[in-house]
């Protein structure tokens, strides 16, 4: 990315802030991409502990493959799922917070006496796949902003701070080599009229 300047101290001024400002918000930008690095793993791994979980709860209750052809299609639905947003490392991520479920009523008396324990062990399978993929979409939206994080963090470092250090000692050197033609331009003038006060005075 070429830095556009001009060989003067008001373009210089502005460079040296625009270096300034880079410089100082590196430090905090490679804090967040290995805070959201971390944050990403953490979430990846509780998605996979719940994953795991889920399919650990699956083959305990298999033993019960059969009873379920006798539980009512329908007798427990998810209604609504509520989320709430947390911030990690300045980013906004969902965590579940409650899950609601609509029951339909039922005989405790004529149902099989096992279908309290069927909507109990329904509520738990339930929690478990939703958390997971919201641990999962957590992950998702933590990583791409990590990556975003990763290429800002390689712009300023790689491309935009040696841009501005080179741009500024471009300015430095011309306005040099300007100071020096001056200082030489003006001595070869106070030699040329010394020299003429000379042949004046002979």
């Amino acid at each position: 990315m070429a830095i556009k300047f001009q060989y003067n101290k008001t373009s210089l001024t502005g460079l040296q802030k625009q270096l300034k400002i880079r410089k100082n918000a590196l430090p905090t930008l490679k804090n967040k991409e290995s805070a959201l690095r971390l944050s990403v793993i953490a979430a990846k791994t509780i998605s996979d502990k719940l994953v795991a979980e889920l399919e650990a709860a699956l083959q305990k209750y298999d033993y019960l493959a059969a009873l379920w052809n006798e539980f009512e299609p329908g007798l427990i639905s998810i209604t609504d799922v509520d989320l709430t947003t947390v911030k990690v490392a300045g980013i906004k991520t969902p965590e579940l917070k409650e899950i609601h479920y609509e029951l339909k009523p039922f005989n405790a008396f004529s149902a099989p006496a096992w279908y309290a324990d069927g909507v109990t062990i329904l509520k738990e399978l339930t929690r478990l796949g939703i958390e997971s993929e919201v641990y999962q979409y957590k992950s998702k939206i933590l990583d791409y902003n990590r990556k975003k994080t990763t290429q800002k963090v390689n712009l300023d470092e790689k491309v935009q701070i040696p841009g501005y250090q080179e741009a500024i000692r471009k300015i430095k050197r011309y306005m040099e080599d300007e100071e020096n033609l001056s200082k030489a331009s003006s001595k070869i003038v106070k030699e040329r009229h010394a020299a003429e006060e000379e042949e004046e005075e002979a």
